[in-house]
């Protein structure tokens, strides 16, 4: 008998964790939209397009290796 209260406490809690996450939404959180990740032409560190100081069709992380060039 206690094996079947405990079977029926178990499905209890089963079906109402179901039905919050279902009320909830099941669908995954979402990301951040992709963007391209230059890689600095002097030192190589992978840095956002947006963030890229850019010199003809090269890529830097920063002024300083902007004028210094390729490493």
């Amino acid at each position: 008998m206690k094996y079947l209260v405990l079977l029926l406490v178990l499905l209890l809690g089963i079906g109402t964790w179901r039905s919050r996450r279902a009320a909830q939404g099941s669908a995954p959180p979402p990301r951040a939209s992709a963007q391209d990740m230059p890689a600095c032409a002097h030192c190589g560190v992978h840095i956002p397009q947006a963030e890229a100081w850019t010199l003809g069709n090269q890529a830097y992380c920063c002024a300083e290796h902007r004028q210094l060039g390729p490493g």
